[in-house]
């Protein structure tokens, strides 16, 4: 369900059309939220849309609103992305607070008045940055979401796959660090026709997702690689039984050519003279083959758990996590005094983002760049 955490009396008019209600609604949700908001019971992360957005919006017009039904959210996301969030939520927004160069930059260069709404907003540091611009944020996680209301920011929980927002409503759009959290290809590429569909005709869509190519390689060997037992849990409503198979082409490559047969035989006549030499590099050859065997693996694996430790001082530990610790979703790490969450990412090859993409006949690629060990592409909406 989802559960607008907007201030009450004190909802844009922007707000209520972009979530197709009338802005004459605005005394009645006001109602029906400060309602809601006093049973905390009805706050759920991991739906897909909530009664009060639905019944407004199934007054609009087809083509103006998305009234399309979603797959269901996979296990291993509910489990290892929306529970770990709503767990670590305070201690995760008190590490966000910088704003990314390549981020500010897009919306300070966006017209004033623009209409900007932040897919997986997390704790809204982007929210408001612009102060000429109006910014609507929605994520998973209520949790983060109370975080960005704490802030007056404009927000509501909401799945990055089913937008609660009016199509065409939004001059521009962005996701950051969002797409790598759905863990398949279907629900990524879905993600993005949200973020397309809810902006108008010339809006522009950024999305930014972590890289394989990460620039600290050291990184890569702290993440734990996904195990064979967790594809099990991709299986289910909504969730392809198997992974689709990568989608990148190996050129080729001639067996022999005049030039390779002619060093070969140098080479041969070479090590018959030099026999020490041929066992140093057979040693040589083996070493350099694991490391290349090694390097390869690293390449070739995009699911990873990526760990967040919470510091036992903190005071969120004595709540969600006593629970995620008694269930297994959590562990203790006494080395480090902290509990320990694995948080699921799937992290994007060089040229991924383009390939989700490249099937949509309405948008345009603007850009497309690499950023601190993330990759980024920038969408402009043709129709």
């Amino acid at each position: 369900m989802i559960i607008t955490f907007l201030r009450q009396n004190r909802f844009l008019s922007a707000t209520w059309k972009a979530l197709c209600v009338p802005t004459s609604s605005s005394a009645w949700l006001s109602k029906t939220y400060s309602t809601m908001r006093e049973d905390n019971s009805n706050v759920h992360s991991s739906g897909c849309g909530s009664d009060l957005i639905q019944k407004s919006a199934s007054t609009c017009d087809d083509e103006k609103c998305s009234s399309r039904n979603v797959e269901s959210t996979p296990e291993i996301e509910k489990k290892y992305v929306h529970r770990v969030y709503d767990a670590i939520a305070p201690h995760f927004s008190s590490t966000r607070f910088a704003k990314w160069p390549k981020v500010a930059t897009f919306l300070k260069t966006l017209p004033p008045g623009s209409l900007i709404l932040d897919a997986g907003c997390g704790n809204g540091k982007y929210l408001g940055l612009t102060p000429d611009c109006y910014f609507i944020g929605c994520d998973i996680s209520a949790p983060l979401i109370k975080i960005c209301a704490d802030r007056e920011h404009e927000v509501l929980v909401a799945d990055a796959v089913n937008l609660p927002y009016r199509t065409g409503f939004g001059d521009a759009a962005i996701s950051i660090a969002v797409l790598h959290h759905l863990s398949t290809e279907n629900r990524r590429k879905r993600a993005i026709e949200e973020l397309v569909r809810a902006v108008k005709k010339g809006g522009l869509v950024l999305i930014t997702v972590w890289a394989v190519e990460q620039e600290d390689k050291s990184l890569l060997t702290k993440w734990t690689p996904l195990a064979p037992k967790y594809v099990e849990e991709w299986v289910g409503a909504g969730s392809p039984g198997v992974r689709s198979p990568s989608s990148s082409i190996l050129e080729s490559i001639p067996e022999t050519d005049d030039r390779s047969v002619e060093s070969t035989r140098e080479f041969e006549a070479n090590m018959a003279t030099n026999p020490e030499k041929t066992q140093n590099l057979n040693h040589h050859g083996e070493d350099d083959e694991m490391a290349l065997r090694q390097e390869k693996n690293i390449e070739d694996q995009q699911e990873y758990f990526v760990p967040w430790h919470l510091p036992y001082h903190r005071a969120e530990v004595s709540g969600a996590s006593m629970t995620a610790l008694a269930s297994g979703l959590a562990k203790k790490d006494d080395k480090k005094g902290a509990v320990v969450y694995n948080r699921y990412y799937h992290v994007f090859g060089e040229g991924e983002l383009e390939r989700l993409v490249s099937g949509m006949d309405n948008i345009i690629v603007v850009d497309r760049f690499y950023d601190k060990s993330n990759w980024c592409i920038v969408l402009e909406k043709t129709y």
